[in-house]
């Protein structure tokens, strides 16, 4: 087992993965930007190491001051988190020529998986159902005209460097084909240095469900259940919940099974999650993988008593997975509270917290490394803290949240708590009967007036 990890993130996800180290007995090393120093997993490590000013690309992202603090510290593995480097091939590479465990997938891995287009591919030849699309990168606009009239509009343009999506574009008639084409490569090319392109056929009345995986070493994987993300608003995830109420058991079965096929055919070492897409007849296709932990993991957590973090801990260390597939016995809704104005487009509010109060009580789990006085730098994503409840059933867990977003607390800049308050009591929502479009018809209701 190892000695001693260093976490390379920052916020709730580090402070997330320092508790599970500490209960497994292993010493943390925390890094920081400057704009960090005040930070919980900065305090709570026990040992911290600086690695540059606030921006990403100078600190989180700086491959050579992260491996510098490994090395200084004597950490014998790095924990990415998600986001920043945790898919980040080149940085597992390093990692493995410095000798350092990197918790997350191998650099081969990554590569195949990371791309879009490749990743696709793979898939195909698993077995694994995919949407109907080109085979990989389009070479030119002539191939994407050609291809749009063989598989039928609408059809959607994605960049296979993509991610939060950029570089997207869909398109409904063959007219408006080539300027999504001129653009979306444009975006892509700003966003990522990579224009190349590949299309699906557009899904109408999508859900977003995503299986939760493990792998270990031997090549065995098992899938820990479903996770329902179709509440998105510009692909963004918003809030997620497990078990997705448009789940039957028997596409809980063939979507378990098709999520573990997938892994054990790339061999797949660690935590990672197949997302699909599944149409309003219950039809699925392989979206994506990632090859990281997923901000949602508490849900899953949750109604299967399990500790993933620990999981991937063990995992690297080359402890065998037990092969056992989960299946949720409660019933569990994140919530992600984002330092956004609802009320105003969700721009980004960063700032002083001035006052906090956290909801309590049975079946409720905050995941956070915000506190009062804690000011949080606009460098950074908005996300501030996670509401998680569980219940014995849907309706149940609903009610629970209702009271949580009542009882949160935060004072000194905007938060989205109003938005899930209000969400929480959409007809829609509450029948489960949402899909990943369901954020374009959502109007916030106007503010009540103080007295």
């Amino acid at each position: 087992m190892f000695k001693k990890i260093l976490i390379a993130n920052r916020g709730e996800i580090a402070l997330r993965i320092l508790r599970t180290c500490k209960e497994m007995g292993i010493s943390t090393v925390a890094v920081y930007s400057t704009a960090d120093a005040e930070s919980l997993h900065v305090r709570f490590a026990d040992e911290a190491v600086c690695i540059g000013p606030p921006p990403s690309n100078l600190s989180y992202l700086k491959i050579s001051n992260i491996i510098a603090a490994a090395e200084i510290t004597n950490a014998d593995a790095i924990h990415p988190g998600y986001g920043f480097l945790s898919e980040n091939a080149k940085f597992s590479k390093i990692c493995e020529e410095h000798d350092i465990k990197f918790i997350g997938a191998s650099p081969d891995m990554i590569a195949k998986m990371g791309d879009k287009a490749t990743a696709k591919a793979t898939m195909r030849a698993a077995g694994v159902p995919c949407v109907p699309g080109s085979e990989g990168v389009m070479k030119d606009f002539k191939e994407c005209q050609k291809l749009a009239k063989e598989i039928g509009y609408p059809v959607m343009l994605k960049a296979t460097a993509g991610g939060g999506g950029k570089g997207m574009r869909a398109v409904w008639k063959e007219e408006d084909l080539e300027d999504a084409w001129d653009s979306a490569r444009q975006e892509a090319g700003a966003a990522f240095g990579n224009d190349g392109m590949y299309m699906e056929k557009l899904i109408e009345e999508p859900r977003h469900i995503e299986i939760q995986i493990v792998g270990d070493s031997t090549g065995k994987a098992c899938h820990l259940s479903e996770r329902d993300c179709s509440v998105q608003r510009r692909h963004q995830k918003l809030t997620e919940e497990t078990p997705s109420p448009f789940m039957t058991d028997s596409l809980r079965k063939k979507m378990g099974e098709a999520a573990v096929k997938a892994a054990e055919y790339i061999k797949y070492e660690g935590a990672g999650t197949v997302e699909f897409l599944v149409d309003k007849h219950r039809n699925f296709y392989f979206m994506e993988m990632n090859t990281r932990i997923q901000v949602e993991h508490p849900i899953t957590e949750q109604v299967i008593d399990y500790d993933l973090i620990r999981e991937q801990i063990l995992v690297a260390a080359g402890v065998p997975i037990s092969g056992k597939n989960y299946f949720p016995q409660l019933h569990s809704i994140e919530c992600r509270i984002n330092a956004e104005d609802p009320y105003n487009g969700f721009r980004p509010s960063p700032g002083r917290i001035t006052n906090l109060h956290a909801p309590g009580g049975h079946g409720v789990r905050i995941d956070t490394h915000v506190y009062s006085g804690y000011i949080i730098p606009p460098n950074y994503d908005s996300m501030i803290a996670k509401l998680i409840t569980t219940a014995q059933t849907r309706e149940e867990a609903i009610n629970k949240m209702k009271r949580a977003l009542d009882e949160f607390v935060i004072e000194g800049i905007k938060t989205t708590i109003p938005f899930h308050r209000q969400l929480m009591d959409h007809p829609d929502y509450i029948e489960g009967n949402y899909t990943t479009k369901f954020m374009e018809d959502f109007k916030m209701k106007p503010l009540e007036k103080e007295d």
